[in-house]
């Protein structure tokens, strides 16, 4: 065994509702993103049918993704443009009047 790990697909959930999916090599890393101030920050400030994606007071779930949660993001992103960055993949609607 070489010692490295495949990357897997990992969906967050917010307040119990698959919000999004994204890479990472093991669970920590998804579970480090969620606890990141930022991340919460950015999420407040979206909106799915004008309703912002969480608030200081959702729950963060991480979990792998399902099969179909998975495909959505390969999708995904084989379409976006390649980054040095994290990719991630809305698996709700998010409202455009942002950008």
């Amino acid at each position: 065994m070489n010692g490295r790990l495949s990357l897997s697909i990992f969906t967050i959930e917010i307040d119990g509702r698959p919000t999004l999916a994204l890479q990472a090599k093991k669970y920590s890393e998804v579970e480090d993103i969620c606890e990141q101030q930022w991340f919460r920050a950015d999420l407040t400030a979206l909106k799915s049918n004008d309703v912002p994606l969480c608030d200081t007071m959702s729950i963060f779930r991480v979990r792998l993704a399902h099969p179909d949660e998975a495909a959505v993001y390969r999708e995904a992103a084989e379409a976006a443009k390649p980054s040095d960055g994290i990719d991630i993949v809305y698996l709700v609607d998010i409202d455009d009047d942002l950008f």
